[in-house]
């Protein structure tokens, strides 16, 4: 007999074409009257026309959204929202900017609306990832979960093919942790599945195609599923490695959950079955790690944290940190294993072949795993 606890959404989410017009109306739903939009600077224009379609009610505009979702940032954009007098954040963008809005909320309490331009996910959960002092640490927050969530595939066609890409197989990083979650259940382990059939068969068309209408809604409908089922289980090693370079070496967020996926999932293989099964069913290879190996390579992503930028002095740092307060991990994690990971990673190799693993025990449980999600 299965025993389980199934943790639901609230968020409402609209999915389709052009659904970027109806943000007035769901503004309107939210009771709201004085919008703040935010952005990346890249992202300035379609959040423009975002502004144009609320006119009068978007009130205040703030650009400046950055990877990691740096503090300093957030500060200035909690001004911007107080100066304004906003009743609501809408966040037009990907993980950068949702999290922005995230911290925003986290820090004045006003509800949020997502258009995501990504599959980065971060807008299907309620936890906030912050960067200070080099330090990036996560917080599971309810206050942080986004009201509504409009997703047009119509704003990813401007999303270059190679970002196309790391975003993607960040949100397969998603789907496959929650394969394997300390709290996982019956509906995670379902959606986490579908997202991976839905991203390994849109992504490479995107890489190809990206001006492919039914490929860009494949792999948003993909990420959107990784990011629900993110929403409902906590994470393992591989999200917390990805924390650790990211806001001690400032490593792109995506590139770097491409490169450390397939050596995450390779550790973890000898006590993950059941997830190593499903990862097969959608990427058919001789094991998991393989596969994601191979699937990334077809992708034409980043091989190697050195490729990156991170420098192979901080390995032994690194590692050092992923095991300071640890995520649960399905396989016992020690420094020494997370070096000879990183070593891998580092220098473009392929994963470490799977290894042996009887249990002693059970790993000592998360004091807090809902803390633990990108």
């Amino acid at each position: 007999m299965k025993a389980f606890v199934h943790q639901g959404q609230i968020t409402k989410v609209v999915f389709g074409g052009g659904t970027r017009r109806r943000v007035p109306e769901e503004v309107d739903a939210l009771g709201c009257r004085r919008a703040l939009v935010l952005c990346t600077p890249g992202r300035a224009a379609q959040a423009a026309e975002v502004g144009e379609l609320l006119g009068g009610t978007a009130v205040a505009a703030f650009t400046g959204a950055a990877p990691h979702t740096p503090v300093e940032v957030t500060e200035q954009a909690v001004d911007r929202a107080r100066s304004a007098r906003a009743d609501c954040v809408i966040a037009v963008g990907g993980g950068s900017a949702i999290g922005l809005g995230k911290a925003v909320a986290a820090r004045t309490g006003l509800p949020q609306i997502g258009l995501p331009t990504s599959y980065a996910g971060s807008e299907m959960t309620s936890v906030l990832g912050e960067t200070e002092g080099r330090r990036k640490t996560t917080r599971r927050l309810p206050e942080v979960q986004l009201r509504t969530v409009l997703y047009d595939v119509e704003l990813t066609l401007a999303f270059p093919p190679a970002a196309s890409a790391v975003s993607g197989l960040n949100a397969m990083a998603h789907a496959v942790e929650a394969l394997y979650a300390q709290h996982h259940d019956p509906v995670a382990f379902l959606l986490a599945g579908e997202a991976l059939d839905a991203l390994v068969g849109a992504l490479p068309v995107v890489a190809e195609r990206p001006d492919d209408l039914n490929a860009r809604a494949g792999a948003l409908y993909g990420a959107w599923l990784a990011g629900t089922c993110l929403g409902m289980v906590g994470m393992a090693l591989h999200h917390k490695v990805c924390h650790v370079l990211g806001g001690t070496f400032g490593l792109p967020h995506a590139e770097t959950h491409a490169v450390l996926l397939p050596h995450a999932v390779g550790y973890n293989a000898p006590a993950a079955g059941p997830a190593m099964a499903r990862i097969g069913r959608a990427l058919p290879a001789p094991d998991a790690a393989t596969g994601l190996f191979a699937f990334a390579a077809r992708l034409g992503t980043p091989r190697s944290l050195r490729e990156l930028g991170m420098p192979e002095a901080g390995i032994a740092q690194a590692a050092d940190l992923v095991v300071q307060d640890g995520y649960w991990n399905p396989r016992p994690v020690d420094a020494a294993a997370v070096r000879t990971l990183l070593t891998r990673a580092w220098a473009g190799e392929p994963p470490s072949p799977a290894t042996p693993f009887v249990p002693d025990a059970d790993p000592d449980p998360d004091p807090d795993p809902g803390a633990h999600h990108a």
